[in-house]
C-alpha cells in the first residue's frame, strides 16, 4: 500500500507540473500522513541532513571544472587534437567527436557541458562536409553522456553518497565501462559513415599532429591528475573535485590565456545556478528517502521480486528495464535519487556486488538522457545544433541501440566492469 501511495502521488506531482524536487519532498510527506508519523521537525532535519554532506562538496567544484575547461579552451584544443589524429579518416569528424567525448568526460563529468561543448564546435564543422546533420547531433549526444561514466562523475557521486557505497572504487570501476562506450560507438559510426557521401580532410604532417599534442597536453594532464591521486590515495573524491577547478582555472588563465575576470565570472554565476539545482534535489530527495526506509518500500518490492533473488541477472535486468523506461520521462539525478534507496537493499539481499550495480545503473541513466521526449542532452543537442528534437531522436537511434547493446553485454558478463575494477586496487 505504501509503495503505491508514493508512486502515485510522486507521478501525480510532476504531472501536474510540481518541480521535481518538491514533488519528492511531497512524496515523502505524504507517506508520513499515510503512517501517522507527519512531524515537520523531521522533514526539515532529513532536508538538511541531505545537502549537509562533505562529499557533495564535490559537486559544484566538479561543475565549475568543467565551465573553466570549456571558457578556458581546454574543450577546443582536445577536438583540434583529436581531428589531427582521425579527422583524416573517412567519416574522420564523427571520430573526433567520439574521441573527443571520451577525453572530456575525463575532464569535466557533465553531459550537458560536454554535448554543448561538442555540438557547438564540430556540429557546424560536419554539415559544413556534407554530414547528415540530424546523425551529426545524434554522434554528439551519444558521445556526451560517456561523461557520466568516466571520473571525474557527478552521478556516481550523488550514488555514492545516497547508497553508502565507495565513491574513489565507482570512479575507477567506471573507466573501462566508459572507454567500452566509446568503442562500440566508434562501431556503430563506421557503419553509419560507409551509407554517407562527405569530404574528407586532408591527413595532418606529423610535426603539426606533435605540436596540437603539446598543446592539448595540458587538457590531459587533467584526467591523469585525478584518476593518479585517486589511485594512490593522495586526495579524496572531493579533493580532486577542488584539485581539478583550480587546475583548469590555472590552464585557461595563465596557459592558455582565454580566461578573464567577465568569463571566470559568468563560470562562477552557471555553476551556482547549476549547483543550487543538484543540491535542492538531493536535499528534498532526503525526505523520501527517509520515508522509504521508514515504510519498508525496499522489502515490498523485493518481496515481489523474491521469485528472481536467487537469479541475480535477471533481477539486474527487470531493475534496469524498469530505470530505462523512467529514463524516458525523468531526469538523471532524479532518477538516481528516487531509485537507488529502492534498489540498493534488493542488491545487497541478492549479494550482488554494489559497485558494479552502480556502474550500470549510472550508465542506464546516462542512456536515458538521449531518450526523447525527455532526453535532457538530446533537446541541447537540439538546440545547439539547430535541428528539431524530431531530427535529433532519428539521428541518435544506431547509437542508441549500440549503448542498449552494450548494457545487456554488461548485464549478461558482469566479468566486464569487475574484472577490469580489479585493476585499479
Amino acid at each position: 500500500m505504501t509503495a503505491i501511495v508514493f508512486i502515485t502521488s510522486l507521478l501525480g506531482l510532476i504531472a501536474m507540473g510540481l518541480p521535481i524536487a518538491f514533488a519528492l519532498m511531497f512524496a515523502g510527506v505524504a507517506l508520513m500522513l499515510l503512517t501517522g508519523q507527519f512531524d515537520a521537525q523531521i522533514v526539515v532535519q532529513n532536508a538538511i541532513a541531505g545537502a549537509d554532506n562533505f562529499v557533495l562538496m564535490a559537486v559544484p567544484f566538479f561543475i565549475l571544472a568543467g565551465e573553466f575547461m570549456n571558457a578556458g579552451g581546454l574543450s577546443k584544443r582536445i577536438v583540434e587534437m583529436a581531428s589531427a589524429f582521425v579527422g583524416h579518416l573517412r567519416g574522420g569528424l564523427g571520430y573526433v567527436a567520439i574521441f573527443a567525448g571520451i577525453l572530456l568526460a575525463s575532464l569535466s563529468g557533465s553531459a550537458v557541458a560536454d554535448t554543448a561543448a561538442l555540438a557547438a564546435i564540430l556540429v557546424p564543422m560536419m554539415r559544413q562536409a556534407g554530414y547528415d546533420p540530424a546523425r551529426a547531433c545524434g554522434l554528439m549526444a551519444a558521445s556526451g553522456i560517456i561523461a557520466p561514466v568516466i571520473p571525474p562523475s557527478i552521478g556516481f557521486l550523488i550514488f555514492g553518497v545516497v547508497a553508502n557505497v565507495s565513491i574513489t572504487r565507482l570512479f575507477l570501476a567506471g573507466i573501462v565501462p566508459g572507454i567500452m562506450m566509446g568503442l562500440v560507438l566508434i562501431i556503430a559510426w563506421w557503419i553509419v559513415a560507409r551509407r554517407q557521401q562527405v569530404a574528407v580532410s586532408p591527413r595532418v604532417p606529423w610535426g603539426r599532429r606533435l605540436r596540437l599534442l603539446g598543446r592539448g597536453g595540458w587538457a590531459l594532464m587533467l584526467p591523469v591528475i585525478i584518476i593518479g591521486g585517486l589511485r594512490f590515495g593522495i586526495f579524496t573524491p572531493t579533493e580532486s573535485a577542488v584539485v581539478a577547478a583550480a587546475y583548469a582555472l590555472f590552464v585557461g588563465l595563465v596557459v592558455y590565456r582565454e580566461l578573464d575576470g567577465p568569463k571566470i565570472y559568468e563560470c562562477l554565476l552557471s555553476t551556482a545556478r547549476t549547483t543550487s539545482v543538484v543540491l535542492l534535489l538531493a536535499s528534498l530527495a532526503m525526505v523520501a528517502s527517509y520515508m522509504i526506509t521508514i515504510t519498508d518500500i525496499s522489502g515490498q518490492v523485493g518481496e515481489s521480486l523474491q521469485g528472481l533473488s536467487e537469479h541475480p541477472m535477471i533481477l539486474i535486468a527487470a531493475m534496469m528495464f524498469v530505470v530505462f523506461l523512467a529514463g524516458m520521462v525523468l531526469d538523471f539525478i532524479p532518477i538516481v535519487l528516487i531509485f537507488t534507496p529502492v534498489f540498493l537493499p534488493i542488491v545487497r539481499a541478492a549479494d550482488i556486488d554494489p559497485v558494479y550495480f552502480g556502474v550500470i545503473f549510472i550508465m542506464n541513466c546516462s542512456i536515458g538522457m538521449i531518450t526523447p521526449p525527455v532526453g535532457v542532452v538530446l533537446n541541447v543537442v537540439s538546440s545547439v545544433g539547430k535541428v528539431t528534437l524530431s531530427q535529433a531522436a532519428r539521428g541518435i537511434m544506431p547509437f542508441l541501440l549500440a549503448l542498449m547493446a552494450l548494457l545487456i553485454l554488461l548485464i549478461l558478463f558482469p566479468a566486464l566492469v569487475t574484472v577490469p575494477a580489479q585493476w585499479w586496487r
